[in-house]
């Protein structure tokens, strides 16, 4: 097999083991308090696992309908409508996917083409680029800019040509935690107008943004939304990252294309859980109180580090806060992270893999979806710096 290997181009041969994997062991080995990783580190409602049980004890086993069971379909119509005004036809513009993930790559595999080009913003969460690499798509990077991390819509303008295909976007922002404002939708879709580009729009954390601010969907803005697959997350949003449960709206010509790849790769979404997600949302409360449940635990966090030498903006959105360095250390963001590790039993992410170049942003990115007594441990090691 070795020898057969060696007559084979990796479709893939820049692509290495995830940060997230070597952060994730190297954290293990060394025992140390983790907030590297994107997951809580406590347990979800009782309730939601408990309809999950119901539902396989009422033979909801089998597989579900493709596109994903109808009244989770419907009920998820229903959520984007009342949040963003946009109805979404649950018969033929929504599909429950295994995660946020798979609904980007399955939307990115069913219209990048060889050659066609995809606009990503870094730094940038690592699925984007090898799913375009992978399907023949040259990735066009534009680097958000240092500080705010907000975009340069000048430059980006001049980063379409005609064999843009598409763009994918990301708000709130991971890593930054910074959220796109209507401003800056309506930027985006006056430059997309007179095009024929689509738009994927990783929403995930859709219902974590603070301080009283509006997450600003491409759903909300009608030519964007014309263009658009929004792609989101209940693993994000209830706690459940381990079960991959997340979906994606989009009009009824795009949607076409998307489940004729979808029903190929993994046909469907975890049956039960659909239908526990189902009841669960009847609640709007599971999902609204999120913002006052997080914006909580990012003000705790950074309450316990006001006497630290890390300089900080709070984050506007997500669960992730970044913290500037540049006062403690020179040191490169990985050789910090991993020294973090090492010597003081604190993982964190080094954000400068994703940023165009490697570039030194003199931050690391740290997740505070952890329980009180995690982030009082963690900010004790960061105040001794």
């Amino acid at each position: 097999m070795l020898a057969l290997l060696k007559h084979f181009t990796s479709k893939l041969p820049n692509v290495k083991t995830t940060i997230f994997t070597t952060v994730g062991n190297l954290a293990r080995k060394h025992n140390a308090i983790d907030l590297s990783q994107g997951f809580p580190n406590f347990e979800a409602d009782p309730q939601l696992m408990d309809l999950v049980t119901q539902a396989m004890e009422a033979g909801h086993n089998q597989y579900a309908a493709m596109q994903g069971y109808y009244g989770l379909r419907e009920i998820i119509s229903d959520k984007i409508e009342k949040l963003h005004g946009r109805k979404y036809n649950p018969e033929n513009e929504i599909t429950v996917t295994v995660g946020a993930t798979q609904a980007i790559f399955t939307a990115i595999t069913a219209f990048v083409h060889p050659g066609d080009e995809v606009i990503v913003l870094k730094p940038c969460y690592d699925c984007y680029e090898p799913a375009i690499e992978v399907n023949g798509g040259i990735v066009v990077p534009i680097q958000l800019r240092l500080g705010d991390y907000k975009i340069d819509w000048e430059e980006f303008k001049g980063k379409i040509t005609s064999r843009t295909r598409m763009v994918v976007i990301n708000t709130p922002h991971n890593p930054s935690g910074h959220i796109l404002a209507k401003e800056d939708m309506l930027q985006l879709q006056e430059i997309l107008r007179p095009t024929n580009i689509i738009l994927v729009s990783d929403e995930v954390y859709e219902h974590i943004i603070f301080d009283g601010q509006e997450h600003q969907s491409v759903s909300r803005f009608n030519d964007l939304a014309s263009r658009s697959f929004v792609c989101a997350s209940f693993g994000k949003t209830f706690h459940v990252t381990g079960w991959k449960m997340g979906y994606c709206a989009a009009p009824s010509e795009l949607m076409s294309e998307f489940v004729k790849t979808h029903q190929f790769a993994v046909f469907c979404a975890d049956h039960p859980t659909q239908r526990a997600m189902a009841e669960y949302l009847k609640n709007e409360e599971h999902y609204l109180k999120l913002n006052n449940f997080y914006q909580e635990k990012r003000d705790f966090f950074l309450s316990r580090l006001e006497s630290s030498r890390f300089k900080f903006t709070p984050t506007q959105g997500t669960y992730f806060q970044l913290l500037d360095y540049t006062a403690i250390t020179d040191e490169d963001d990985e050789d910090l992270a991993k020294r973090l590790i090492v010597d003081h039993k604190l993982a964190s992410i080094a954000i400068s893999s994703f940023n165009l170049n490697n570039r030194q942003d003199g931050v690391l990115r740290f997740c505070f979806a952890k329980k009180k007594e995690t982030l009082e441990q963690a900010a004790e090691i960061l105040n001794a710096l």
